[in-house]
């Protein structure tokens, strides 16, 4: 029989020992007591090094013995989580970053027309209508009529991006319009076979915005300066 299990068995149970010690001290007024309380954040962090130690152990342990050592074991998934991170951390800043790497890798790109900054305030136009425009919609017999609204920065992109999208809608084959408003845009989608009323009361505002898939390659073209932003 293999020796894995006991050499497990006993580090686990030395771990639990010293868990079970800690809290003891801490509520028994030992040295982690009241009178010289290790502050919780200091104790967890000397618990998670022992855990650490243990499974370093474990871990040699194991590989002796043709268990979970070597790369399948510990060691693998620690080297899975210790590598570069592709995530940038923000939508806006990897949408931008992804345009300017297809820039720069292309060398026709054309910088004396490159504007950067048009699709920055795109993407932020797009954060306000999704984030911040209020959308009450009202189901009519043959259709859909949804009020957006805001103030400031946000009507300003409402005004902007809702007619617009009508015109991606018309591409596509939808029946729509817009109608300016004071504090917004009136968008009418009107049912179809292929749009019925039930579908276009569950897409509700943002569902029917998303509609097409312009977005991408309009926004390539807008960083190249091709025409300006909506």
């Amino acid at each position: 029989m293999s020796r894995f299990p006991w050499k497990t068995t006993l580090t686990v149970s030395a771990l639990l020992a010293a868990t079970a010690y800690a809290f003891a001290q801490m509520s028994s007024g030992g040295p982690m007591g009241m009178h010289g309380q290790m502050p919780q954040s200091d104790m967890m962090s000397q618990m998670h090094s022992q855990m650490m130690q243990g499974q370093g152990g474990m871990h040699g342990g194991m590989g002796m013995h043709g268990g979970m050592g070597g790369r399948g074991g510990m060691h693998g998934q620690q080297s899975a989580v210790t590598g570069t991170p592709t995530i940038p951390g923000q939508d806006a800043f990897g949408t931008i970053q992804e345009i300017v790497q297809i820039l720069q890798s292309d060398p026709k790109t054309d910088w004396s027309k490159v504007n950067i900054d048009a699709l920055r305030q795109h993407l932020i136009d797009m954060n306000e209508v999704t984030l911040h425009a209020a959308a009450a919609q009202r189901m009519t017999d043959n259709g859909i009529e949804i009020t957006v609204t805001g103030e400031g920065r946000t009507l300003e992109a409402i005004k902007r991006m809702v007619p617009a999208h009508v015109n991606e809608l018309h591409e596509i084959g939808w029946s729509a319009k817009s109608e300016d408003s004071p504090n917004g845009v009136k968008l009418t989608v009107l049912a179809s076979d292929a749009q019925p009323l039930t579908k276009l009361k569950a897409l509700g505002f943002m569902g029917i915005m998303v509609q097409g898939g312009h977005h991408q390659p309009h926004h390539l073209m807008m960083a190249m300066g091709q025409f300006g932003m909506h």
